[in-house]
């Protein structure tokens, strides 16, 4: 054995200069812990529903993890599958009107696992600009040609499909994009799908719980709730307060990937206590459809109060461009109270950093009023 005295270790120096220069760009990130009580006003989780804290959810995990233990043991094929699960898929699925579902370990799994499984070789992948990194993750793992579609464009989407040399093609949206929050023309891209013999994958992270009737997200809205060429991904830990994610789809897409998605094969299955919550947490939806409209209604409010574009999901997004500008308005809204989202490159394309602002069923007229005298002071020196 050759022992190396009093030598430097250089081989980890590279990571000094790309620090500095994220620090000079003003895009260092750092993780700060949310407090077990006495959080400021959120506007920066996913918690659209305000379920993350429901007794009825806390008590779904709880009696979960009673019955199957703290973790999952193994993956969905070998000891990872519960009878709880298979429960979930089946109430999920009948409340976006799909005709099965399969839950994954996240979301971003559902979606790497869906697409890779669904595209491969002898297919083309056409891929929304604003789509979220699982999907372009997805892409990029999928062995297809990808064409990456300008946002929101139908029109390039057909004619990237008839025009394509590959025997199959798999479209991919958000329903809701994250950074934005706007909405995808689903409608249309589904037409050009159908047209051209092809599937459509709309993630519905931020859709399911407040898009649609009752929160059943932007495909049961428009009318394709169910339709074999629509696969639907969906996330659990957003409006369902939880953690896993879910593929939504025909039968036989469910099959397939039980048999070839790598995400699903061999990841740990999704713990107990998850399942429980998410159920318990679609359990409230089911009972209380109204929260959804509320979300909306908020967002609505928020957009009003700070000039943003008019709320069509539960973002609301406030640009201010330069990434320390966002970063400083939200520090100090943070001080005074308002946990606010902060959003720069490369989550947004540069020059459009921001704060993200997301609505909340439960925000009462209290909350409302303290967040527009925050973010009425803040964004006026932000913007000056």
């Amino acid at each position: 054995m050759v022992l190396v005295v009093g030598t430097e270790c250089t081989s980890l120096t590279w990571l000094d200069d790309i620090a500095e220069a994220r620090r000079d760009a003003g895009v260092r990130r750092e993780l700060r812990p949310r407090r077990e009580a006495g959080e400021p006003i959120d506007l920066a989780s996913n918690d659209y529903l305000g379920l993350v804290r429901h007794p009825d959810v806390v008590a779904g995990a709880i009696e979960s993890v009673r019955g199957w233990g703290a973790g999952a043991t193994g993956s969905r094929l070998v000891t990872g599958t519960t009878t709880e699960h298979g429960l979930l898929e089946r109430e999920l699925a009948e409340f976006v009107g799909a005709e099965s579902g399969l839950v994954f370990s996240s979301g971003y799994a559902a979606n790497l696992g869906a697409v890779t499984a669904l595209a491969g070789r002898d297919a083309l992948v056409i891929s929304d600009a604003g789509c979220h990194a699982s999907l372009v993750d997805a892409c990029r793992l999928s062995r297809s040609r990808v064409v990456v579609a300008p946002h929101n464009d139908p029109s390039f989407v057909t004619d990237a499909l008839a025009t394509r040399s590959e025997a199959r093609a798999l479209v991919l949206t958000d329903s809701v994009f994250s950074a934005d929050g706007d909405l995808a023309p689903v409608r249309e891209l589904h037409s050009a799908c159908r047209e051209y013999g092809s599937l459509l994958l709309v993630d519905e992270a931020h859709g399911i719980g407040v898009r649609g009737r009752g929160g059943r997200g932007l495909v049961h809205e428009v009318g394709l709730a169910g339709e074999p060429d629509v696969v639907v991904t969906a996330t659990l830990s957003k409006s369902l307060a939880s953690q896993g994610g879910v593929v939504l789809a025909d039968e036989k897409v469910r099959a397939h990937l039980i048999d070839a998605a790598r995400t699903f094969i061999f990841d740990t299955g999704l713990a107990p206590a998850a399942v429980g919550a998410a159920r318990a947490a679609l359990g409230v939806l089911r009972r209380e459809p109204d929260r959804a409209r509320r979300v909306l209604a908020r967002a609505r409010d928020l957009a009003d109060m700070t000039g943003a574009a008019s709320a069509q999901s539960a973002v609301v997004s406030v640009i201010l461009g330069d990434p320390q500008r966002a970063f400083d308005a939200a520090a100090e809204c943070r001080s005074r109270g308002l946990h606010v989202g902060c959003f720069r490159p490369p989550s947004v394309p540069e020059g459009t950093s921001r704060l993200r602002l997301t609505a909340r069923a439960t925000l009462h007229d209290d909350d409302m009023a303290l967040i527009e005298s925050v973010l009425t002071d803040v964004l006026m020196g932000a913007r000056a």
